[in-house]
């Protein structure tokens, strides 16, 4: 099979087509890895705890067959979230009762559809106002999603005819022409953009079929600009402003529409539009993504979280779970549209700290209508003096007297990503994005099977090798993600060294079996200073924060040492390196992933631990920013 027929079928159903004429990097298909270490542990807790739970699945449909949302309700997106994120967990462990699970909800979500071709929790007399439009989305999103793994035909021709009727019904109601109405004026939240998010599923929709109805109104959705008092799309593309100066703020909301914009872009081939999304995405990154790889000091706001996250004047919760996943498969696609091996660092950042310290590995109950008593992810993260499980992120309660949130809902989509996003394809080889221990079974450029074996504790430890499995001798690319924190990492194949630097480290040779790639990425104990944070940063009050490569370190107060929020005295050197001890995990009244003890100037110790597992029991206050009295 030639290479660029092995792309074609990595994009796999012709929602994904378009990306072959304009992206750079691809996903490999589903099923091709078999990992073990923290992430998949916890794609395998939450497969088990959340989504084989028969009863949850059905408590969201059943939103669907009354107006439970006339009270301009979000129950609505439960279960489109959720269907996404199972699927895309689905597609990395290829857990047969999971696919069952998925199949069944699907066919029941199907018996839901009104006789007017809508999946809708609003009434018709309510429709179009609050979240409605929202909740569609999910529900193209969820059913596209599904429809991508679905191995029965017939249900394959019921879900795309079921959404045929789903968009052709709102299409008939929303656009220009006289008598429909403005998208942006179908929210009552927000200036409409929640409902604009709605782009990225009829993108997917028009790419399945090739209806040049659903690309017209994409297009329409374009122009309007996602929000009434500006257009963000020509903001972002005239590159003048940061996303926290934008109109509206809501940063879940507008990166889902800039998700949109993106497939567009793709399905369009406008590079105008794609350097649109491309411009949001580093404006984000430089002004509002934290330590913990999430954004937003006020609640659930783009607010200039960069300068935020240091300023204590930012009290009560923030760092929303649902902006952390967003935040991740924004990058996913900006990764795959551009080749930019930050997208990839960020990704990573996300995912060891903010994202896996939300789940809820220790079933703390943090309301008690919650379904089984506990919510499978929290929603919210401290970074300075705080504690877990503070609020139920969108909240909403059921009929049945439960509840549910936004968080819990979407979150298993950002761990169902790192595997898929673990290997990319290029079109000369093959790039590593993520070093997760275990196996990738890939091809190569000319066609033949090749697996990649790693082994590694990364990023506990330094090093990662790994050992190639083919068949014949081949030349290709084989390419590795260099993370911008380390610039003095080494790399040698099969012993003799190579030129490494960050980026992607490129080698392109003739690989044959049993080759190994040895790296080492050194990750010495380093403080960012909160002055350090860019322009403005130095009105903020001596804070520092700890990290080790891509993990944050963090303060629990069940390690004991001075009261949190003390101002302590840590000292660097001239590249902010400090001096650690590191502590074994089992000595500690808590599991954790690593610990270091680090001094201080007084003579006492500080013990620190990986941020994902500091404060877990909800009880214990931790902290990421820690008050300093030396400026070093």
């Amino acid at each position: 099979m030639s290479f660029s027929s092995q792309l074609r079928l990595v994009a796999g159903f012709s929602s994904y087509q378009p990306r072959l004429s304009t992206d750079q990097l691809f996903l490999p298909n589903p099923g091709c890895f078999q990992f073990d270490g923290p992430l998949d542990q916890a794609i395998h807790f939450i497969q088990e705890h959340q989504l084989l739970d028969a009863a949850l699945w059905t408590r969201f449909t059943d939103q669907f067959r009354t107006a439970s949302d006339d009270d301009l309700g979000w129950r609505c997106e439960y279960w489109g979230k959720l269907m996404r994120g199972g699927t895309m967990v689905y597609a990395y462990t290829q857990d047969a009762a999971l696919y069952q699970q998925l199949e069944a909800t699907v066919r029941d979500m199907l018996s839901t559809q009104d006789p007017l071709g809508r999946f809708s929790t609003y009434s018709v007399s309510q429709e179009f106002q609050g979240w409605d439009l929202w909740g569609r989305k999910y529900i193209l999103l969820g059913m596209e999603h599904f429809y991508d793994v679905c191995r029965d035909e017939d249900l394959k021709k019921a879900i795309l005819a079921a959404l045929l009727d789903h968009t052709d019904y709102i299409i008939a109601h929303i656009g220009e022409e006289p008598g429909k109405k403005d998208i942006r004026y179908t929210s009552n939240f927000w200036e409409g953009m929640n409902s604009s998010s709605l782009l990225e599923p009829v993108v997917r929709l028009y790419n399945m079929t090739g209806e040049k109805r659903f690309l017209e109104f994409a297009r329409y959705i374009v122009d309007q600009g996602a929000i009434r008092s500006a257009n963000l799309f020509r903001l972002a593309l005239e590159n003048q402003l940061d996303p926290w100066q934008y109109p509206v703020t809501k940063a879940y909301e507008m990166m889902s529409c800039f998700e949109g914009l993106l497939e567009y872009a793709r399905a369009t081939e406008n590079a105008e539009w794609g350097q649109a999304a491309v411009n949001f995405g580093r404006r984000v990154l430089a002004s509002d993504i934290t330590v913990i790889g999430s954004a937003g000091c006020t609640h659930e706001l783009f607010d200039h979280s960069r300068l935020g996250q240091a300023d204590p004047a930012f009290t009560g919760i923030m760092q929303e779970t649902c902006v952390t996943v967003t935040w991740m498969k924004l990058c996913c696609q900006l990764l795959l549209y551009t080749g930019d091996a930050v997208f990839g660092d960020e990704m990573e950042r996300s995912a060891y700290n903010a994202l896996l310290g939300a789940v809820n590995t220790e079933k703390i109950s943090g309301d008690p209508l919650s379904p089984h008593g506990w919510l499978p992810f929290d929603s919210y993260s401290p970074l300075r003096v705080g504690h877990r499980g503070q609020a139920v992120g969108g909240r909403m309660v059921m009929a049945d007297n439960t509840i549910y949130g936004c968080c819990a809902a979407i979150a298993a989509a950002g761990l169902g990503l790192v595997p898929s996003a673990s290997a990319l394809l290029r079109r000369d080889g093959i790039g590593i994005n993520l070093y997760l221990p275990g196996t990738m079974g890939l091809s190569t450029p000319a066609g033949q099977e090749i697996k990649i074996q790693i082994e590694t504790n990364y990023p506990m430890g330094e090093t990662v090798s790994l050992c190639l499995s083919l068949q014949e001798p081949e030349k290709f690319t084989l390419s590795l993600r260099i993370p911008s924190w380390c610039s003095d990492s080494q790399a040698k194949v099969n012993g003799k060294a190579q030129p490494s630097h960050t980026g992607w480290l490129e080698i392109s040779r003739l690989w044959a079996d049993g080759d190994r790639i040895d790296l080492l990425y050194p990750m010495p104990v380093k403080a960012l200073y909160a002055h350090q944070l860019g322009q403005g940063a130095k009105q903020l009050p001596p804070y520092l924060s700890l990290s080790r490569g891509p993990v944050v370190l963090a303060r629990d107060e069940a390690l004991g040492g001075p009261a949190l929020g003390s101002s302590l005295e840590i000292s660097a050197d001239f590249r902010g390196v400090v001096a650690a001890k590191k502590e074994e995990p089992h000595n500690l009244p808590f599991p954790v992933l690593q610990a270091w003890d680090i001094p201080l100037s007084q003579g006492d110790t500080l013990r620190l631990v990986d941020y994902a597992s500091a404060g877990k029991d909800y009880s214990r206050a931790i902290e990421a920013w820690i008050p300093t009295k030396g400026i070093e």
